[in-house]
């Protein structure tokens, strides 16, 4: 069953159309992938999706329910959940004051306790750095602390957009092991990525975007072998 669809949208800045009446449909308990190269379309997608711009034309389906015109901060308490491009954490707050500004819509004080104590086990880190000031973490640290925000709010859908940016290696794999996680917890993951490769790696079907229209679609593991999505996207 599809917990979000997109239907024929269409967005513009200005005189521009950067999204061309694309169409989609994640389902309940997928990772769903986009990618595509800069310029793409694939954040202003996800930031139309979530309420931050407004569409031309279109319409996005939640659950059953038009959301095309519910603004950003009244989507969170109906169980969507961004992480942004860049992080975007409070610097001069602390990992703990960041954390219960994801959980702002909650008022259940007992549940929400549990919901920090759950962040604090998918990431031990951030219980050690619950004090710190979120502007000296590093940056893996960062996306992790992006991620457990978001997740205060207990949301039945995540939207990630590119949580591997600039980030090592090894906070690479640990950041894509933490989302394949979060998803066999029941969360349903849309993810934009420029790290094709992993994306692909961990995710059940994608789309692919190519200035502002999907040029394929399929399985995961299909595109994965698909020769023209491996020399755009997947080759070293």
């Amino acid at each position: 069953m599809a917990i979000l669809e997109v239907k024929d949208l269409e967005v513009y800045y200005g005189v521009i159309q950067a999204i061309k009446g694309i169409s989609f449909e994640v389902n309940q308990g997928e990772i769903i992938a986009l990618i595509g190269a800069n310029g793409a379309g694939k954040t202003t997608t996800l930031q139309t999706i979530t309420g931050l711009i407004p569409s031309k034309a279109g319409k996005i389906v939640y659950e059953g329910q038009d959301i095309t015109k519910i603004p950003g901060h009244k989507l969170v308490s109906m169980g969507i959940a961004h992480v942004p491009e860049g992080r975007r954490v409070f610097a001069t707050l602390s990992v703990l004051q960041n954390l219960k500004l994801g959980a702002y819509t909650r008022n259940d004080k007992n549940e929400l306790e549990e919901t920090l104590q759950m962040i604090y086990r998918r990431f031990p880190r951030l219980e050690e750095r619950k004090n710190q000031m979120a502007g000296t973490l590093s940056g893996g640290e960062q996306q992790m602390l992006a991620m457990g925000r978001a997740l205060m709010s207990h949301p039945r859908l995540i939207v990630l957009d590119e949580p591997s940016m600039g980030l090592s290696p090894i906070y690479v794999n640990e950041i894509f092991d933490i989302i394949q996680k979060i998803n066999e917890d029941g969360v349903t993951v849309l993810l934009v990525e420029q790290n094709a490769k992993k994306a692909l790696s961990i995710a059940d079907r994608a789309y692919v975007l190519e200035t502002g229209s999907i040029a394929l679609s399929g399985e995961a593991s299909v595109l994965m072998n698909d020769d023209a999505v491996k020399k755009a996207y997947l080759s070293e």
